[in-house]
């Protein structure tokens, strides 16, 4: 009766492991698909490991539903396993330029362990749906997002005119005409050559073309510079 009651473990152990190891695929892949650093093996690691963890939490604590007799507080691995994730995510994070990046790979690091903490403990149902739930959110409100938002990206504008009498007001249509949400402006006039610099903060979306704008300012305006940088 013992031996077969171990080898019941045994295979709900595996079986919850296994789950855990489908989902790091499915997150995975869904960051692989929009070519994010973050990939199916880090993210299977994290789900499978936190899993694992979650396993040995629910046996050092004598959970009811493997039958020993041990006891132990059934929270202390979970807490250090969202603590130790949560630096891991914070590496995912970083700046470039204006922008931050990985904020959502960050938080797919923290959901990977919490699915993987949930098979670990039996909760297959709430995995299951916040597996779901996650893949679909990403997927469905990402092109929400770039739908309704289109320009996503900050970025620095500088136009350096030949000439200072031009019209700012004018240069903003443009702008907004080619899909560029302007945010702030700051000027330089340079009284020696006569020349204007103008420096706006942009947004600008995912597809930009950026020949449109410079023939549009250059036929408009006489530039002797045109830049976007991050």
């Amino acid at each position: 009766m013992t031996e077969f009651f171990e080898h019941h473990i045994m295979w709900e152990c595996a079986f919850r492991l296994f789950l855990s190891f489908v989902a790091g695929i499915a997150l995975g892949l869904e960051r692989k698909s929009r070519l994010r650093s973050i990939g199916m093996r880090t993210l299977i690691l994290i789900s499978v490991s936190s899993c694992l963890l979650g396993i040995l939490s629910t046996y050092m604590a004598g959970i009811n539903d493997f039958g020993f007799n041990v006891t132990g507080d059934p929270t202390r691995i979970a807490a250090g396993v969202v603590s130790g994730v949560g630096f891991l995510g914070g590496g995912a994070i970083l700046r470039q330029g204006m922008n931050i990046k990985g904020l959502t790979s960050a938080a797919i690091i923290w959901a990977a362990m919490s699915v993987g903490l949930s098979f670990g403990s039996g909760l297959y149902i709430p995995a299951i749906a916040v597996v779901a739930v996650v893949i679909i959110s990403l997927i469905m409100f990402g092109r929400l997002e770039e739908k309704l938002f289109p320009a996503r990206s900050a970025k620095t504008l500088r136009i350096m005119f030949e000439d200072s009498n031009v019209d700012i007001e004018d240069v903003k249509r443009i702008i907004t005409y080619c899909s560029i949400v302007v945010i702030d402006e700051n000027f330089t006039r340079v009284y020696s050559t006569n020349q204007l610099i103008v420096c706006f903060g942009v947004r600008v979306p995912r597809t930009i073309d950026y020949k449109l704008l410079s023939l549009k300012l250059s036929t408009a305006y006489k530039l002797s510079e045109l830049t976007i940088t991050d």
